[in-house]
């Protein structure tokens, strides 16, 4: 009996009990489509992060205050340290300690209400240096933003997102006007064009201010929640990260490493610790959602039982016509992947499905900037995972239906 031959009747088998088949792949088509859409979403979401990562560009290093986080008590003492000063600042911009840096911006954020007559809006306040449009590559659509000179002299002025002026201003003329940030003054010099989020910051929802203002009249405090350097090129990215860290060692007396109150991230090492963490994160949802997978084979080996029961006196026919246990072990394995091979491809084509359909709710109508991303890495391992269920899940029954005495199978009533 050839190949061929058999599968021929492995189909005519499941064409014959259409419903129990249609049920028996339901599990697989649900395992496989849930592995196609997380392991697409999980690559859309990774190339959103990078994309807002990119932002910054590849010559930009974040010094930021505390250990390096290695779990969540890190990351709360992060937001509570207070390591970096107006000193740390000073010595960083000197050529001698740090050649390389072109420009430090200081960083200063919180989130505060501004009041315009009865209007009131809680905005994002980012206190910055006056280059903080070159670094972010977003300038105002109206006014300016405020001068180095502004910087030195704690100046009440701001420069407000798209968003903030609708809520307080409405339609009428922002540019001039003055609003209160816990009865301080400011003067709104500067509107900035509609962007919306952009590597973790909503841009129409914040309010720039001089970071000397923000620390003195907004939060009270004397230290800088970040400060980003900018190298003069890519090459010197590596070298200044080790100035750095020799020069806020010295000014802060740490002659052990491993007791730095400060660390480093480069762009190519935030980009790589996000590929780590969302591809594991993939990884993991993908293997619960394989769980559906092994419950699919389990129910596939069962209904094959089923059906060897049912088809005795066929098996017992067929090999008193001459099929050897080979044949019947060889039509009921096809019969299983099959039935697998069938759930894999319309998985894998309902996975993709739901994967444009969630990234075009993404996109177009929530404004993530999400793009579609089709996983050929999940296609494969899908049809893949489909056929070795088949065939582990498919051994058992068919190798039940092949020790059948032929003798027995024909009195089987």
């Amino acid at each position: 009996m050839t190949l061929k031959y058999s599968l021929k009747t492995a189909i005519m088998g499941l064409r014959i009990n259409k419903m129990r088949s249609i049920l028996t792949i339901l599990g697989i088509v649900i395992g496989i489509t849930s592995i196609i859409l997380i392991m697409s979403l999980g690559k859309g979401a990774q190339n959103l992060i990078l994309s807002q990562l990119q932002i910054f560009g590849s010559k930009m290093i974040a010094i930021v205050p505390g250990r390096e986080p290695k779990g969540f008590t890190d990351m709360i003492g992060m937001i509570a340290a207070n390591s970096l000063r107006e000193k740390d600042l000073e010595s960083l911009e000197k050529k001698s300690n740090v050649p390389y840096a072109r420009r430090i911006m200081p960083v200063v954020f919180g989130s505060e209400t501004i009041a315009f007559e009865n209007e009131t809006y809680r905005a994002t306040i980012l206190g910055t240096a006056e280059f903080f449009a070159e670094v972010y590559d977003f300038f105002p659509k109206e006014g300016r933003v405020f001068t180095n000179e502004e910087v030195k002299g704690h100046a009440d002025v701001m420069v407000i997102g798209n968003r903030v002026k609708e809520e307080l201003f409405g339609g009428q003329e922002a540019i001039g006007q003055k609003v209160k940030i816990k009865g301080q003054n400011f003067k709104i010099i500067g509107i900035l064009a509609k962007k919306g989020q952009s590597s973790f910051i909503n841009f129409d929802e914040v309010a720039f201010i001089p970071y000397t203002t923000a620390q003195q009249y907004i939060f009270g405090i004397k230290y800088f929640n970040r400060l980003a350097v900018e190298v003069d090129s890519e090459e010197n990215v590596s070298r200044t990260v080790e100035d750095i860290k020799i020069t806020l060692r010295n000014n802060h007396n740490i002659t052990d490493p491993d007791k730095d109150d400060f660390f480093v991230e480069t762009q190519a090492a935030a980009m790589n610790s996000v590929k780590s963490i969302t591809n594991v994160f993939a990884l993991f949802l993908a293997a619960v959602a394989a769980i559906s997978l092994i419950v699919g084979g389990i129910g596939i080996m069962n209904i094959m039982l089923v059906s060897v029961t049912e088809r005795t006196r066929e098996i017992g026919l067929r090999k008193a016509l001459g099929a050897t246990q080979k044949n019947i072990l060889t039509q009921f394995l096809l019969e299983s992947i099959t039935l697998t091979g069938i759930g894999g491809i319309i998985g894998i084509l309902l996975g993709n499905f739901f994967a444009f359909l969630v990234s075009f709710v993404l996109g177009r109508i929530v404004g993530l900037g999400w793009g579609l991303t089709f996983s050929p890495l999940a296609m494969i391992l899908g049809l893949g995972i489909s056929a070795i269920i088949g065939l582990t899940f498919g051994f058992y029954p068919a190798r039940q239906a092949a020790k059948k005495s032929p003798m027995e199978a024909l009195r089987y009533e």
